[in-house]
This record gives structure tokens, C-alpha cells and sequence, in this order.
């Protein structure tokens, strides 16, 4: 092949490559958000319990319209209780407010006495993981105390205290700290002895396997504890609150009933049930964040 032909064909392939790197775009705008199917997934986990929650109120409405019913029905229910809907937070006295105060009010002993537990229960559950003869010693204690129901604390925590806000906080204290116990002891007791073996090769002191091993190892069993335990709390405060009196929405409860307001007990029941839903909703969400979706087996 003559230079002159080798010169000639040299521009040709130069100039085929640019095309090969060329990319054609269709023009359409690519969504990353898949629209159609968030909408069916709201959809499959909003219906079923709005239609379940319909025909509650369907069948309520039924059996509770005759004239001579004990219970009001969902109709009365928002007739007379309606400012207590509409109006969560209005303020008009000591003892004239809407239950958003008052859900505030039990959520901030709550808050006490959980996040107490929740320390207390960590670390003594912590310590009792590790040592088989505190294990032995405790357990069989701490399975007996937990089926202690909490108003049957009450009497001597008001007699400790002799003021009923430590009282009720000491319940919830006392009430919600063996389940975050327990479940922190197994979860610390499960711990694989790889992660011990680390340890020891890194020469880790007590605090250090604390913080690195210990806590992460054991934290979908110690989440599942907290998670029991927010319901106990919850639970306990509105017991506890119908005989220590005050704001709280177990007082609003038993003041109600004692003044035949039967529609104010029945609001106030349903926003115990949301607020006790979004509890532990809450700390499940915490959980998951934490432990980056593990579960407890």
C-alpha cells in the first residue's frame, strides 16, 4: 500500500470515532420518584383500617341509638364532646383545658420516669449480662417484681415521697425498667465470642467494650426492651394519674366519669390510644435507625 493511501484512510477512522461516544437522548424527562407506586402503597396500608375503622362506627352507631342505651353513640359523641375535638389545646383555667395540655402534661412524667428506666435499665441489664452469678442472683427477683401490677406501687411511693408528681413518676419508673432489664441481658449475653475474642486482641478496657462492642452488639435487644417498655409507661401514667390527681389525662378521665361525661372519657380514651400508637412508633422508628433494620430473634 502506497503513503498516499495509508494518509487518506488515517482521517476516516479519526473521524469515525467521535461518533461512537455519541448518545441519544429520547427527550422524555426521567422520573425518579415513582409516583403510582407510593399511591399504592398508601393505599394498601390506609384503607384496610379506615374501612375496619368505619364499620366500628357503623356498628356503634347501631347498637348505641336506641333512647335507653348505656353507652353514647359516635353521633352523640361529637355533639357534646366537640370543643374537646375541634379545640385540643385551648386554656381557659387551672383545670379548664383541652386534652392536648393534658396528653402534654402525662408525656412530660413520662419522660421522667422512662428516660430513667432506660438508663437504669441499660446498664444494670449491661452488668447483669456478664456476670452468670448476678444472672442467678437477680433474674428469678426481677421476674417476680415485673408482674407486680403499678398502681400496686402507688401507695408506697406516695408514702416515700409524700408528693404525688414523684409518686407517679417513681410508677412509671418501676413499672417500664424490666422488660429494657431483661431484654438488655439477653441481648448482652448473645453476643458472639468473636466480637470478645476482638476485644481482647485490641485490649479493650471495660468502658471502651462498653461503647464499641457491647452496646451495638446488643442494641435490637435492648430496643425491643425500650419498646415494651414505652407501653407500660404509657399505660402506668393514666393509672397512675386517676388517683394522684392533677393535669394528666388519667385525672381527666376519672373526673369525667365522676361528673357522668361519658363522650369527654370516650375523646380521651382515643387520644390515649394515639398518643400510645405514636409512642411506640417512635421508638421503633429509633430502633431501626439505630440498629440499621436488625430485629431481635
Amino acid at each position: 500500500m502506497s503513503a498516499l493511501a495509508k494518509k487518506e484512510k488515517v482521517p476516516a477512522v479519526a473521524a469515525a470515532k467521535p461518533a461512537a461516544n455519541i448518545l441519544r437522548f429520547s427527550g422524555k424527562p426521567v422520573s425518579k420518584i415513582d409516583f403510582k407506586r407510593i399511591g399504592k402503597t398508601a393505599l394498601l396500608n390506609v384503607a384496610p383500617p379506615v374501612v375496619v375503622l368505619a364499620l366500628i362506627l357503623l356498628v356503634w352507631q347501631v347498637l348505641c341509638s336506641a333512647p335507653d342505651a348505656s353507652l353514647p353513640s359516635p353521633h352523640v359523641v361529637w355533639t357534646e364532646a366537640y370543643d374537646l375535638i375541634a379545640y385540643p389545646f385551648f386554656n381557659y383555667g387551672s383545670q379548664d383545658i383541652g386534652l392536648g395540655w393534658r396528653v402534654l402534661v402525662s408525656l412530660q412524667r413520662v419522660a421522667y420516669g422512662f428516660g430513667l428506666a432506660a438508663v437504669t435499665g441499660v446498664v444494670v441489664g449491661a452488668i447483669i449480662g456478664q456476670s452468670v452469678w448476678a444472672m442467678r442472683g437477680l433474674d428469678p427477683i426481677f421476674q417476680v417484681l415485673r408482674t407486680v401490677p403499678p398502681l400496686a406501687w402507688l401507695p408506697l411511693s406516695l408514702a416515700a415521697f409524700q408528693n404525688a408528681n414523684p409518686s407517679a413518676i417513681f410508677v412509671i419508673f418501676i413499672t417500664s425498667i424490666w422488660p429494657v432489664i431483661i431484654n438488655t441481658a439477653v441481648g448482652v449475653r448473645n453476643i458472639p465470642q468473636d466480637y470478645r475474642n476482638v476485644a481482647q486482641v485490641l485490649r479493650l478496657n471495660q468502658f471502651e467494650f462498653f461503647f464499641k462492642i457491647m452496646l451495638p452488639s446488643a442494641a435490637p435487644y435492648i430496643f425491643t426492651g425500650l419498646r415494651i417498655g414505652i407501653g407500660l409507661s404509657w399505660l402506668a401514667i393514666v393509672a397512675a394519674e386517676m388517683l394522684t390527681g392533677g393535669v394528666g389525662i388519667g385525672f381527666f378521665i376519672w373526673d369525667a366519669w365522676n361528673s357522668s361525661r361519658l363522650p369527654d372519657i370516650i375523646v380521651a380514651l382515643a387520644y390515649i390510644g394515639i398518643v400510645g400508637f405514636a409512642l411506640d412508633k417512635l421508638v421503633a422508628a429509633l430502633g431501626k435507625l439505630v440498629t440499621r433494620g436488625a430485629m431481635a430473634s
